[in-house]
This record gives C-alpha cells, sequence and structure tokens, in this order.
C-alpha cells in the first residue's frame, strides 16, 4: 500500500510544476546559434589564436597564383601543392622511421611506416582529381608552365634517395638551389630506409654480406642472394623473428604503395597529355614506364616464390 512519502516521490503527472516558459532571446535566436550558445564554443579569437593563425592558413590559401586565364590552373596547382605537403609528412615520418630502425626501436617505426603507406594512398587518390582534366584544358595552361615540372620536386627526390632509388644524376635539377641541394644530397649520401634494415637484421645474428653493411651508400643498391636467405630464415621461423618478419611486411607494405602511386601517375600523365614530352624535358609517359620497373627492397619480393 502507498504511502504518504511515496506519493512526495512519486506526484501525479498533474501534480508537476509547469514548465518554465522559453525566455524572449531563445524562442527568437536560430537553431545553429542556439546550439553554439548551448556548447559554450568560443567565437571572439580578438586576443586568442586562432584555427587559422594555427595553420597560418593566410599563408597558405595565398599561395595559389595561376598565371593563365584558364579556370583549370587551380585545380592543376593546387594539387601539386596538396601533394607536396604529404610529401612533406612522408619525408618526415621517413626520417623518424629510419632512426628508429637504426635505435632497435621497431615498435615506434612501425607506426611511421605504417603512415607513409597510408599517405601514399592519400597521394594516389590526388591523381583521381587531375584525372579530371581533359587534354584541351591541360593544353590551355601548359605554355605558362615554362620548363618547371614534378621531376624538380626536391622532396620527391629525398623520397626516393630515402627509399633506396640513389641516381647521382637528379642531383642536377637542384642545383640552382644551394639549400636545396645540401638538403638533397645529405638523402643521397645517407644509408636508406633498407640499408638500415638490413644492418638490423646482421644485430639480430642473422648473416648478412660485408658489401651490404658497409658500402658506398650513394650507390643504387644490388640485390644479393645471401641478403634474400636470411630475409628467407625470418620468414620461414616468423615467430622466432616475429618483429623482423613484421619490418618486412611494413617494407612491402610501402613498396605495394608506392607502386601504385607510380602506376597512378603514368596513367593519369597519358590520359592527359598524351605521349607528349614533359615540361621538364623527360619523355613523359615513357620516362615514368621506365621508373615503374624499379624495385626498392628485391629481396622481400624475390623470397615470396621460395617460400
Amino acid at each position: 500500500m502507498a504511502t504518504a512519502r511515496d506519493f512526495r516521490m512519486n506526484p501525479e503527472p498533474d501534480a508537476r510544476p509547469d514548465p518554465l516558459p522559453p525566455s524572449p532571446d531563445a524562442a527568437s535566436t536560430p537553431r545553429g546559434e542556439a546550439i553554439v550558445r548551448e556548447e559554450g564554443a568560443q567565437t571572439d579569437f580578438s586576443n586568442a589564436m586562432s584555427y587559422g593563425d594555427y595553420l597560418c592558413l593566410d599563408q597558405v590559401l595565398s599561395a595559389q597564383h595561376p598565371l593563365s586565364p584558364a579556370h583549370d590552373e587551380m585545380l592543376f596547382i593546387v594539387q601539386h601543392q596538396a601533394s607536396e605537403l604529404w610529401m612533406k609528412l612522408m619525408l618526415h615520418e621517413l626520417r623518424a622511421a629510419i632512426s628508429r630502425i637504426a635505435a632497435d626501436d621497431l615498435p615506434n617505426a612501425f607506426k611511421m611506416l605504417a603512415r607513409v603507406s597510408r599517405i601514399l594512398e592519400q597521394l594516389v587518390h590526388a591523381w583521381d582529381v587531375l584525372a579530371t582534366m581533359t587534354p584541351p584544358e591541360y593544353s590551355a595552361i601548359r605554355p605558362y608552365l615554362g620548363p618547371s615540372s614534378g621531376f624538380q620536386s626536391w622532396q620527391y627526390r629525398c623520397i626516393e634517395f630515402s627509399l633506396g632509388n640513389k641516381n647521382a644524376a637528379m642531383l642536377k635539377p637542384h642545383a640552382h638551389s644551394p639549400a636545396r641541394l645540401a638538403e638533397v644530397r645529405a638523402a643521397h649520401e645517407a644509408p636508406s630506409l633498407y640499408d638500415e634494415a638490413l644492418r638490423l637484421l646482421a644485430r639480430r645474428g642473422l648473416a648478412m654480406p660485408q658489401s651490404h653493411l658497409q658500402r658506398d651508400w650513394t650507390q643504387p643498391y644490388a640485390a644479393s642472394e645471401a641478403v634474400e636467405q636470411a630475409w628467407l630464415q625470418v620468414y620461414r621461423q616468423p615467430q622466432q623473428h616475429f618483429d623482423l618478419y613484421q619490418l618486412g611486411e611494413e617494407l612491402t607494405d610501402l613498396e605495394d604503395a608506392f607502386r601504385l602511386w607510380r602506376f597512378r601517375h603514368v596513367t593519369t600523365v597519358e590520359r592527359v597529355i598524351g605521349f607528349k614530352r614533359g615540361t621538364g624535358g623527360t619523355g613523359g609517359v615513357s620516362y615514368l614506364r621506365k621508373m615503374l620497373d624499379t624495385v626498392l627492397f628485391p629481396e622481400l619480393w624475390r623470397l615470396r616464390t621460395e617460400l
């Protein structure tokens, strides 16, 4: 049986007080503004750092200067600038991953290498946007480009050198800028990502030829049967060498993504300009197709046939 206390704690619906009427301000405030007020969002940045301040958006968004009257030049500029920003992050992660592998810190290196692979996925999709440019649209801006070309991207060159595709001839396009040349040369002369991976295998007791542990790092990497045998030992005993096994797969993922990026580059260029020569003086599609044959980590691909 209900007591008086029960009724006090659970009053009947008609005994509840009427809700307060909305304030005149609330009734007249648009819903969007009301939500901003309710959430307490800060809207006055006259004396504080704003989103645009932190990202330096005024500088970034004012860095597009089309030279032609063509509408589509903005696409061409933004796509390449966005790609260079992704490459800046890729270099940041690659350099850190190389140093972490050299320090035997594989967990952090794995995180960085995985991020590089995801950045490459973003760069692959960037070609999808540029592919919306038709041949007549590109022809309208091409005369304004002069000899400028992605072939001259110093960040891309540092990425290639860091991944082991060393080529001294690729220093020359940067000779006009001493600061840039110094940065590209440093990547050219340093051990690559794969070089450091092989040195790690040697530190873990796997047989590694001395020719691949101490060499002229400016020379292109040469595949080795002995290196392949070392990797095979890792892959045949993955539980015993699990972190090295994971390293091998992270490197394979990275090269897989890098190949896709190169392939989409070739197909996009062929779609937009056909077989015309590139603005940087290369054969265009013919040059890019030759680059598809480059293998960065050859033993990691060859060992799959042996397993």
